[in-house]
């Protein structure tokens, strides 16, 4: 089964915590600290394979989590590092995280790797914080939290050639007939319900791939009829054969080409600026010469003719797809450069609040930000150190002054992530 979107969780592994512990060796009265550190949790990661072609499989698996880091051991022992969690998935697949449909990555080839969710650090061990001050540290790091993502798998087939037209115009007849692939043929409309690949080669020996993409109806743009699910399809075609029937269907092949060409326009992705090739298919039909004419003099567009049935103009038309090719580049799927995986573009960002202060109830106040609640798990505050090293952030962030302003009460409840304390002046 065809199965082209998925959605996903990722969860990558927290890293170990560190551990707070001293040498007890036999003649060495102070032998000083020796927690070791915390090994590093699982990252995920996706990674594009070439014999993967749909993401059928992410129908039942839809939830892919790394292990945690080991904690660290006495005698400075570092915690294992947890193995990293590869997640294969087809070439052609485009990522984007749900939150805000943000672009991830484009893994349009094999092999190509994308991290979707680091591993935690892991925390640091006692012997870390010795310093001239403090020969005894007390104090150890809790490991990094991981990450936790919903994804949005869309597969964008990897084609050089792209066919469209309406439903019933020949698309799938022509595939057929250049190369070994064998979709469903029939003569009522919608017969292609998925896209078709097939390896088409020259007679002087070039190659490429051409998609029979499912037909396009007016307001296929907006998802109707087959709509997005599919026209997803041609963005990465570097050519458009734009088939138009010149058959007895009873259509009128000037209002087709007005409506396919507007829906590739109104889609967008660049596709109204892609080289097109115009194929007037069904020629060994009655009447197919005179309809024709008529609608080239109408439209000031050349056609090329050809039949399935009698093979007219197949050859010249695979020539003309080569030729294009040799001069045609690869075209981006995002006008912006910032959003392809292979560049980055580093800006200096916002600086991002500490914390923020929210007031649900009458005596109950909650401390948000990411960067408080960070540092808050990776503190380990089962130690008086570790409680006073979260009590001075907390300090130095003026979170007191903060709650006074906002008119916090004597014994009003202040509540940090999952650690709850009584506010006084």
């Amino acid at each position: 089964m065809f199965i082209d979107r998925a959605i996903i969780e990722v969860r990558s592994g927290k890293g170990g915590d560190g551990a707070i512990a001293f040498r007890r060796e036999k003649y060495v009265p102070k032998g000083g600290p020796a927690g070791g550190n915390g090994g590093r949790g699982a990252s995920v990661i996706l990674r594009a394979n070439s014999k993967i072609n749909t993401l059928f499989n992410f129908r039942h698996s839809k939830c892919f989590i790394g292990l945690d880091g080991e904690k660290g051991g006495i005698k400075n022992q570092y915690g294992r590092h947890s193995e990293d969690v590869y997640v294969d998935v087809p070439v052609g697949t485009v990522v984007y995280e749900e939150e805000g449909h943000k672009f991830l990555g484009d893994l349009s080839q094999d092999g190509l790797t994308l991290r979707v969710a680091k591993g935690g650090r892991g925390g640091r061990g006692n012997t870390c914080f010795k310093s001239s001050t403090n020969r005894v540290p007390r104090i150890a790091e809790n490991g990094e939290p991981g990450e936790q993502k919903r994804l949005i798998l869309e597969l964008k087939l990897l084609a050089d050639v792209g066919l469209v037209g309406f439903p019933s115009v020949g698309k799938s007849t022509l595939l057929s007939v250049v190369s070994s692939a064998r979709p469903e043929i029939a003569d009522y409309p919608f017969t292609t319900i998925v896209p078709n690949l097939g390896v088409v080669t020259s007679k002087d020996g070039r190659s490429f791939v051409m998609a029979d993409l499912p037909g396009i109806i007016e307001g296929a743009h907006t998802g109707k009829g087959l709509g997005l699910q599919f026209l997803r399809h041609i963005e990465r075609c570097r050519i458009i054969v734009h088939i138009i029937d010149m058959g007895e269907s009873g259509r009128d092949p000037y209002e087709d080409y007005k409506i396919i060409s507007q829906e590739l326009k109104e889609y967008g992705f660049g596709l109204d600026k892609r080289p097109v090739i115009y194929v007037a298919s069904k020629m060994d039909e009655e009447g197919a010469n005179e309809k024709l004419k008529a609608f080239e003099k109408k439209a000031k567009i050349k056609c090329l003719p050809i039949s399935a049935l009698t093979e007219e103009g197949i050859d010249e038309l695979i020539y003309k797809c080569a030729d294009l090719l040799d001069k045609t580049p690869q075209f981006p799927l995002f006008d912006s450069e910032e959003e392809v995986l292979e560049t980055k573009v580093y800006t200096l960002p916002d600086e991002e609040k500490e914390f923020e202060i929210k007031h649900p109830n009458l005596h109950t106040w909650l401390i948000t930000g990411d960067k408080i609640i960070k540092f808050y798990r990776m503190t380990n505050i089962s130690t008086d150190e570790g409680m006073m090293k979260l009590l001075t952030r907390l300090r130095k962030l003026k979170v007191d002054d903060k709650l006074e302003e906002l008119g916090a009460q004597d014994g009003d409840l202040v509540i940090l992530d999952d650690f709850t304390f009584e506010y006084y002046r």
